[in-house]
């Protein structure tokens, strides 16, 4: 039975809120201690001192004495009046008060550090993330209140952040690597032309043209990660969006590099409409698009399907290419990620495509996602919610 009620009264802790707890700590604070001043000057009262109490009725005018058959203390305070009590009961009162004050404070310390104590390990672990430290998580157990729901949205945000810097410094990486490439080559192919003393205007002619393409590839990069700030610091305003015709659209621009590439694209199939922003949605289309064409073989196909689901506006691309995995699938969001490796090849793009268009769709509160087709390539769906989570 006792473990029984002990379980009973822990449980009942754990779904207490905080504030129903300090509540509760409070009010029985303040009970104690009026008990607590009740009983001391109850007991002070009634055993320190003795009295001895006349009843000056009974006793001769000028000449207070004992009431015969009363035999009266030696040390005993005589009570003759109503301000002999209430001296006695001041004094009872300010020793009641002073115990009072050293319990209260005893116990206020102890109450107040058991309700502090979750509060000093996120404050410990906010003082270890502001030196960037962000690997630890406070864990805060007991009830689910109002503090434990501050640790966990703390530790959620710890995550989240970690998350983020990893994903800045291995943009920052890739960054480098892609804008250091282009210029070491350049650099290589510049003093080859410079060391060879037979060098004529025909090779310099020719030196200059691949210095001009790699420096268009340059320009192209720098193009998709200016298109990625604007972005991720854009305002969007949202309005109906015509899905088929911007597909429609995007089909007509892509179609001479489709058949260039020699990869069928197929018309678009179904109907739907969203809300968003026209320019960023049909530059997500468009990327989509374009990596249907490029990460193909020669003789393959891309189709665009649209169709509302149950939460929005989705919009399917489909192609057909080299076998992946679904690892290697979720890792091509992230920026200078390529299925084929991270080699740049003419026409290969740089990497930024869907890195971009996951942007757009977290910018839209949409979603992107990726799934290996069994025989080779990608489908991906591009899915906005039905209306807008901001506005």
């Amino acid at each position: 039975m006792p473990t029984s009620q002990a379980e009973r009264s822990r449980r009942l802790r754990h779904r207490l809120t905080i504030r129903t707890r300090l509540t509760l700590s409070y009010a029985g604070l303040v009970t104690g201690c009026g008990a607590v001043l009740i009983a001391i000057v109850y007991l002070y009262m009634r055993y320190v001192p003795s009295y001895h109490i006349v009843d000056i009725s009974e006793s001769a005018p000028g000449s207070p004495s004992t009431p015969s058959g009363v035999a009266r203390p030696s040390d005993a305070v005589e009570i003759t009046s109503v301000s002999d009590f209430l001296d006695t009961l001041l004094v009872a009162s300010v020793i009641a008060l002073i115990v009072l004050a050293v319990v209260g404070g005893t116990v206020g310390w102890i109450v107040a550090g058991r309700i502090i104590k979750p509060l000093a390990a996120i404050n410990d672990a906010a003082t270890r993330a502001a030196t960037g430290a962000l690997d630890h998580r406070v864990g805060l157990g007991g009830p689910k209140d109002e503090i434990r729901d501050l640790s966990d949205t703390f530790d959620r945000m710890l995550a989240s952040l970690e998350r983020s810097f990893a994903a800045h410094r291995r943009f920052a990486a890739n960054a480098s690597h892609e804008l250091r490439t282009p210029l070491a080559t350049t650099k290589t192919m510049i003093d080859v032309a410079l060391a060879d003393p037979d060098a004529d205007a025909e090779g310099l002619r020719s030196l200059a043209e691949r210095v001009r393409e790699v420096n268009r590839s340059n320009i192209e990069t720098i193009d998709s990660l200016l298109d990625l700030a604007n972005v991720y610091n854009g305002t969007l305003a949202h309005e109906p969006i015509d899905l088929p015709e911007i597909t429609d659209a995007v089909i007509g621009e892509l179609a001479d590099e489709a058949e260039s590439a020699g990869v069928t694209l197929a018309a678009v199939t179904g109907k739907a409409t969203a809300v968003g922003n026209p320019v960023l949605v049909r530059q997500a289309i468009s990327n989509l698009v374009r990596n249907a064409i490029r990460h193909n073989r020669p003789g393959g196909h891309a189709a665009i399907g649209l169709s509302t689901t149950g939460t929005g506006t989705r919009v399917t691309v489909t192609n057909t290419g080299e076998l992946i995995g679904q690892e290697t699938a979720d890792a091509l969001v992230e920026p200078f990620v390529r299925g084929s490796g991270r080699t740049l090849t003419r026409r290969s793009g740089h990497g930024l495509g869907l890195a971009i268009v996951a942007t757009i769709a977290a910018a839209h509160d949409g979603t992107l996602t990726l799934a290996p087709n069994p025989e080779g390539g990608l489908t991906v769906h591009f899915e906005l919610p039905r209306i807008p989570a901001r506005t």
